[in-house]
């Protein structure tokens, strides 16, 4: 399953007048990756870039049915939290699978949820700007496992 598994990274917070341009990229990304035989897409649904993602493979599945969304939460309770946004509930119940990382939060649920991804994975789609943080050490995982990566710059 791995080879045809392709995966996201990127930032929580795109400034609103950047949106439009983020989604259209991520489209592009995805569809290039399907035409390349990927069909399990794998989203740790955080806000941003991880549900824009999310919402496009959907989108895409009602085309072509052999797509599937896989959710890779870090924690048990992020289930919850997810839950008690409608528009977050509806992406979760159109997954395939949703994969829970660890039963309790800890410090690194993050770090593992991303890792977890990256090496299910054959391909990462990310969206980065430059900085620290979770993208920037996602990314930097990726490209010691040799994932093929398409970095899209949101701003």
């Amino acid at each position: 399953m791995k080879e045809k598994t392709c995966c996201v990274t990127g930032h929580r917070d795109i400034a609103a007048d950047e949106t439009a341009h983020v989604k259209d990229a991520l489209r592009r990304e995805i569809e290039k990756a399907v035409n390349d035989g990927f069909t399990v897409f794998l989203s740790g649904f955080a806000d941003g870039v991880d549900q824009y993602f999310a919402e496009i493979v959907l989108e895409l599945q009602n085309k072509n049915q052999d797509l599937k969304l896989i959710a890779v939460l870090p924690y048990r309770k992020r289930i919850d939290s997810l839950y008690q946004k409608e528009h977050t509930n509806a992406l979760l119940d159109a997954c395939a699978e949703v994969v829970v990382i660890r039963e309790e939060y800890r410090p690194n649920a993050y770090s593992q949820r991303n890792r977890y991804m990256v090496d299910h994975s054959a391909h990462m789609v990310a969206v980065y700007g430059g900085g620290g943080g979770g993208t920037k050490y996602t990314l930097d995982y990726a490209r010691r496992e040799n994932l093929c990566i398409s970095i899209t710059d949101p701003y």
